[in-house]
C-alpha cells in the first residue's frame, strides 16, 4: 500500500471512530434523566377561607397573615407535599375589615381559647382525596377534601368544615350575638354558620439538574 492510499485509509478509519463515539454521547444525552430537587416556597402560598352569615348565607372571605409552612425538600412532588406542617395565629386573622376582625378574634377564637391552629398533612390518595389533620381550641381532627398537583408543581387543596366539630360552637353563638345585626336577614333571622369554606394553593419551588 503505497503512502497516499495509507494517509487515506487513515483517514477513514479516524472519521468512522470518531462518528461511533459521537453517536453514542448523544445516545447517552437523549437517555440522560432530568433530576430535580423540590421545596416548598412561601412566596407563592395563598390560604383563604369562606364563612356565611343570614340564612341566605351571604359570603364572607378571609385570610391570616401570620401563617408558618414548613416541608421536606425531596425529589417527589408528593412526599413533599406530604411532608407539610403548618402553624397559623388566630389574632393575625384579615377580612378586609378591621372591626370584623377585632369580633372574630375576640368573641369567635377567644370564647373557646384558640390562639393558634395547626396542621399536617396526613394522606394524599391517587384518586384526587386527601387527609389533613388540623388542631384547634385543644382538639385533633382530620379533614377530608379534594386537590390537584400538577406537572408544574401547583398544589390545590379544597375543603368544607365544620367548626362546631372542634368545639368552637360556643364561639359562633358568641360572635353571633354580638354581630346580631349584622347577621340578620331580609326574614328577620340571625344566623351565623358553623360550616366554612377552605381554599389552599401554592407552587413547589424546583432545582432540576
Amino acid at each position: 500500500m503505497n503512502v497516499r492510499m495509507l494517509a487515506l485509509a487513515s483517514m477513514v478509519l479516524a472519521l468512522g471512530l470518531t462518528s461511533c463515539g459521537n453517536d453514542e454521547s448523544e445516545e447517552e444525552v437523549n437517555n440522560k434523566q432530568e433530576l430535580c430537587f423540590y421545596s416548598y416556597d412561601d412566596n407563592s402560598t395563598e390560604l383563604g377561607f369562606t364563612s356565611y352569615k343570614t340564612t341566605a348565607k351571604v359570603p364572607v372571605k378571609g385570610t391570616f397573615n401570620v401563617i408558618n409552612i414548613k416541608g421536606e425538600e425531596s425529589d417527589n412532588k408528593m412526599d413533599l407535599i406530604k411532608s407539610l406542617k403548618f402553624e397559623i395565629e388566630t389574632a393575625s386573622i384579615e377580612t378586609n375589615d378591621e372591626g370584623r376582625n377585632a369580633k372574630i378574634v375576640n368573641f369567635f377564637f377567644g370564647t373557646f381559647g384558640c390562639d393558634k391552629i395547626t396542621g399536617s398533612v396526613a394522606n394524599l390518595d391517587d384518586d384526587g382525596r386527601a387527609e389533613i389533620n388540623i388542631s384547634m381550641g385543644g382538639m385533633n381532627l382530620p379533614v377530608r377534601g379534594k386537590y390537584k398537583l400538577d406537572e408544574a408543581g401547583k398544589f390545590e387543596f379544597t375543603s368544607n368544615i365544620d367548626v362546631a366539630d372542634w368545639n368552637a360552637q360556643t364561639g359562633i353563638d358568641a360572635l353571633n350575638l354580638e354581630c346580631k345585626d349584622l347577621h340578620t336577614g331580609e326574614d328577620g333571622v340571625s344566623k351565623l354558620w358553623s360550616e366554612v369554606d377552605l381554599y389552599f394553593s401554592t407552587i413547589l419551588a424546583s432545582d432540576c439538574d
